[in-house]
């Protein structure tokens, strides 16, 4: 078993997928499904699991999800790209599993920047 996608509720589906792509996701999937919705699905790089930015599910509203741990090499570099691209940067805390900056999308969700020891 393993995990394929995990849902994001935004708003804008076209603001946040501008957000993720800038943030480094890459897009695998914008396809309409009928009225003024689409399913989008992104990844990162190499990795197994993706998410969907969903408008659909009233018991999930947009700017819901915490706890999103990306992993990063550099947290420095990271966020210094990020920042170059406009994306604000919470401050890095460290913590005995590691060191971690939030970001948060256009609706509030709260993605973890994570970097090991």
């Amino acid at each position: 078993m393993k995990i394929t996608i995990i849902s994001i509720p935004v708003t804008d589906q076209s603001r946040a997928k501008e957000f993720y792509m800038n943030f480094g996701f890459q897009l695998l999937i914008d396809a309409p499904m009928g009225g003024d919705q689409r399913w989008i699905q992104l990844t990162l790089p190499g990795a197994e699991t993706t998410i969907a930015l969903v408008t659909w599910f009233e018991d999930m509203p947009a700017g819901s999800v915490r706890g999103m741990v990306i992993t990063v090499d550099s947290i420095e570099d990271k966020i210094k790209e990020l920042n170059g691209k406009g994306i604000e940067v919470e401050p890095i805390e460290k913590t005995p599993w590691g060191r971690f900056a939030a970001v948060k999308d256009p609706d509030g969700n709260r993605l973890s920047l994570h970097q090991e020891h």
